[in-house]
């Protein structure tokens, strides 16, 4: 009988993002098989998100997806890529990438992901947090630690409002779009990067125009 190691079973919650007893257990029942134990997770419906074994491998299919509001004035362009043109014309990845350009026209994001933002925007930021909370005569006598946890759960907020996989999705903020992202690739099987967007927006949008 196979030896199920702790590497193996950080391994599998790596690829899984399932619970450390469940990916023992998947490994145990499949003789320590990971691609067989990853299936089992998904059967159980206890894989979060699967990556898969060949996560070299590249992602050259997907959809480019648009969108434009009816007054012409708001339009979105998303690219969404997977590994095979078989997961790309699946309903689920299909789903994922229309409300994905539903969500940017709404919600306008700056960037996909946290590292992409401007490490000068993210100072600039945390400047002016700390100025707001010093001119508050109750923080006078808190110690720069206290501050600096205070402005951390700030920047949190700061990185919702501009960072795409960070925003709670539209239809549902019970979630962020990178959790939704983790569900969809759950579903379909294999990964799935949001590749790009363009959010393009003619002059101001009037109160309550927002895309429908």
């Amino acid at each position: 009988m196979t030896q199920i190691t702790a590497q193996m079973v950080k391994d599998l919650r790596e690829q899984t993002g399932a619970g450390p007893l469940d990916c023992k257990k998947a490994l145990e029942q499949n003789g320590g098989d990971m691609q067989k134990a990853i299936d089992f997770l998904r059967e159980k419906g206890m894989a979060k998100a699967v990556k898969k074994l060949n996560a070299g491998r590249t992602m050259n299919e997907g959809l480019i997806e648009t969108y434009l509001h009816f007054n012409k004035r708001l339009g979105v362009m998303v690219e969404v890529n997977c590994e095979t043109d078989f997961v790309a014309n699946t309903e689920q990845f299909k789903n994922f990438v229309r409300q994905l350009t539903l969500h940017i026209a709404n919600l306008n994001p700056q960037v996909i992901r946290r590292s992409e933002v401007d490490p000068a925007l993210i100072e600039h930021e945390r400047k002016i947090q700390l100025g707001i909370l010093k001119e508050d005569p109750k923080n006078a006598n808190k110690p720069d630690a206290i501050l600096e946890k205070i402005i951390e759960g700030r920047m949190d907020k700061f990185y919702q409002d501009i960072v795409l996989l960070e925003q709670p999705f539209l239809m549902d903020d019970s979630k962020t779009i990178e959790q939704l992202l983790k569900e969809t690739v759950a579903e379909v099987g294999e990964s799935i990067e949001i590749r790009r967007f363009a959010r393009f927006q003619l002059g101001d949008a009037a109160a309550g125009d927002d895309a429908e």
